[in-house]
C-alpha cells in the first residue's frame, strides 16, 4: 500500500494516531509480530494479554485495512494465513519503544521475561540503536521467511 491514510476530518496529529490506533490491541499484535507471531493461532495462543478470538479477526482486518500488516497464504495449508508487517507497520516501532520506556520509568509492575530482556538492551545500547536493531532485524527476518 502506497501513500498516506486519507483522515476524512480536521484533527489533531495525536488524536488522529490514537483514533486509527489507539485502542489496546492494535499494538500489541504489531509487537507480537516484531517477535516472530505470523498466525492467527499464535496470536491468540502465545500472547500472554489473552485476546478474545472476535477482537483478534476485527484488529488483523483493521491494520490489514490501514496498511500496516498484510499477509500471505501459508504454502502448504492455504487455510493459514501469515501476517507480515509493511514497511508502514515497521515504522511504528519507535511509538512501541516510547510506550515501553515510558511503562518502564513511570509504572511499578512485575516484568516478563520479554521486558527483562528489552530493559537490560535499553541500558546499554542507545534509543537509536535499539530502533535501528528492532526494524533491520524484523526487515531481515521478513526477507528469510517471506522473500521481500
Amino acid at each position: 500500500m502506497k501513500g498516506k491514510i486519507l483522515y476524512p476530518k480536521q484533527a489533531c496529529a495525536c488524536a488522529v494516531s490514537l483514533d486509527l490506533l489507539g485502542d489496546r490491541w492494535s499494538l500489541i499484535i504489531v509487537r507480537d509480530i516484531f517477535r516472530g507471531k505470523t498466525t492467527y493461532s499464535e496470536f491468540l495462543k502465545q500472547s500472554q494479554e489473552g485476546i478474545a478470538t472476535n477482537i483478534l479477526v476485527d484488529r488483523l482486518k483493521k491494520l490489514q485495512a490501514l496498511g500496516i500488516i498484510d499477509f500471505r497464504r501459508n504454502e502448504r495449508d492455504k487455510k493459514i494465513k501469515e501476517y507480515f508487517l509493511t514497511d508502514r507497520g515497521i515504522d511504528l516501532y519507535p511509538v512501541i519503544f516510547e510506550l515501553q520506556r515510558w511503562a518502564l520509568k513511570h509504572v511499578d509492575f512485575e516484568y516478563t521475561e520479554n521486558t527483562k530482556n528489552w530493559n537490560e538492551l535499553t541500558q546499554t545500547t542507545t534509543q537509536e540503536s535499539v530502533i535501528n536493531q528492532y526494524q533491520s532485524g524484523y526487515r531481515a527476518k521478513r526477507e528469510k521467511h517471506f522473500g521481500f
